[in-house]
């Protein structure tokens, strides 16, 4: 009866938030802050070579347990479940929210149901997405959450997010609220369904987005360790006593003027989404454009790009969001887009300093982070330092930077200006 009305207390409150805040908005009292979030895609094989996942074949009486972060502290919590690009009505059975132990293990003290509209499942249209009630979990910045969805049905191919670089686990049957982890003996690198957590917190003065591509999303970064450069800059707001929430709205392989099967909608398409939807969003990082430079295809110009990139200024403005214009990072050398014998692409590299040099100094950005300029060689200024460039003692791809070039990323961000 208590968690009943504490519940039915926390939703009538809830009811009377906005779900998105512009940045100048007066905000009294306790509103909902986006603390985690991840961008979701059609179902695939994954974009790695050799990856796999579960995307394409969903689940039917499984129970999917996904370890998150979030940025925020909060008195409660809500999920969000996406069923962008199912092709049926997704029915989720069942799911709760936990404080998490080591690997697939819950602190049972904290274990918590999720409801939707004070029921303990939902059916979520093909094409939507769909936010819980209220959770009364307290949560302080950085906390690890398990979220777990159990789904009786098949749900069909899973909308997901690829290159999590993070463990998710599956268990047979119904184990929303088993605190072991013995029972999850199937894992997996990527997010299922789950695209974004918020805290009900009085506290929270907004949230930064970071959008981008690969480099955003922490590919390469390591498996479990938080380390991404938008983990790293949460890390450092944290440290701060500034109380800004920061969400990961990267896709691997994403271009800002394409859409791909494999690698998300294009930024334009999807940025309402991923940022200007979000609650409590008052800035956004905007990294994007070497995978439209660099893939095969159609020649794309620097002034093609730009205008991309002032479409996106267009829109967070129209909203009242700040807006930081990262630049893009070095990348000669990579072996994927230099294959052995191919000359280095001269004409690709002009492209990359003209948008650079756009971003610096065209003043069409709020503020600049100059990643570039953080991580290049000072030998050679179109390539990755060599000490970003290495993993477990071996050479990285030249493109995606280490822990060490991630942190480095986050270290360019002036936090005074977000």
């Amino acid at each position: 009866m208590r968690f009943a009305k504490t519940l039915a207390a926390l939703a009538t409150a809830a009811a009377l938030i906005t779900p998105a805040v512009p940045a100048q908005a007066s905000t009294a009292g306790p509103r909902w802050t986006g603390a985690w979030s991840a961008a979701v895609q059609q179902p695939s094989p994954g974009g790695l070579p050799g990856s796999s996942n579960w995307s394409q074949a969903g689940f039917k009486r499984q129970s999917v347990r996904q370890v998150i972060r979030v940025t925020g502290a909060g008195v409660a919590v809500r999920i969000k479940i996406s069923n962008l690009y199912g092709t049926a009505p997704l029915t989720v059975s069942g799911a709760t929210v936990a404080k998490a132990a080591a690997g697939a293990a819950i602190r049972p003290a904290t274990l918590r149901p999720a409801t939707f509209s004070l029921r303990p499942y939902t059916v979520i249209p093909a094409g939507q997405e769909l936010v819980s009630d209220p959770i009364p979990l307290p949560v302080q910045a950085l906390d690890r959450l398990a979220v777990t969805l159990y789904f009786q049905g098949a749900t069909g191919p899973a909308t997901f997010h690829d290159i999590s670089s993070a463990t998710s686990y599956r268990a047979p049957g119904d184990h929303r609220s088993d605190p072991r982890g013995t029972a999850f003996t199937d894992s997996s690198h990527s997010w299922y369904f789950l695209s974004g957590v918020d805290v009900l917190s009085p506290a929270a003065q907004g949230a930064v987005v970071t959008f981008g591509d690969s480099v955003t999303d922490g590919t390469g970064s390591t498996l479990d360790a938080d380390n991404r450069y938008p983990d790293q800059l949460a890390e450092r707001l944290v440290a701060a006593g500034r109380p800004l929430t920061v969400l990961n709205s990267g896709i691997s392989g994403n271009q800002v003027l394409a859409d791909h099967p494999l690698f998300g909608e294009s930024g334009l398409a999807r940025f309402q989404r991923d940022v200007l939807d979000r609650p409590g969003v008052r800035t956004v990082i905007v990294m994007e454009g070497i995978n439209d430079i660099t893939y095969p295809g159609p020649v794309v110009t620097a002034e093609q790009v730009i205008a991309g990139h002032r479409e996106l200024i267009r829109l967070a403005h129209a909203r009242g969001i700040r807006v930081v214009g990262g630049t893009i990072m070095p990348f000669k050398g990579n072996p994927w887009l230099y294959p052995d014998g191919t000359p280095e692409p001269f004409a690709q590299e002009q492209v990359r300093d003209q948008v650079n040099t756009w971003i610096r100094s065209s003043g069409e950005y709020d503020a600049v982070a100059d990643f570039e300029q953080a991580l290049r060689s000072p030998t050679d200024p179109d390539r990755l330092r060599p000490e970003f460039n290495v993993r477990d003692g071996q050479e990285g791809d030249r493109l995606h930077p280490n822990d060490a070039g991630l942190n480095a990323m986050a270290e360019a961000i002036d936090l005074s200006r977000l």
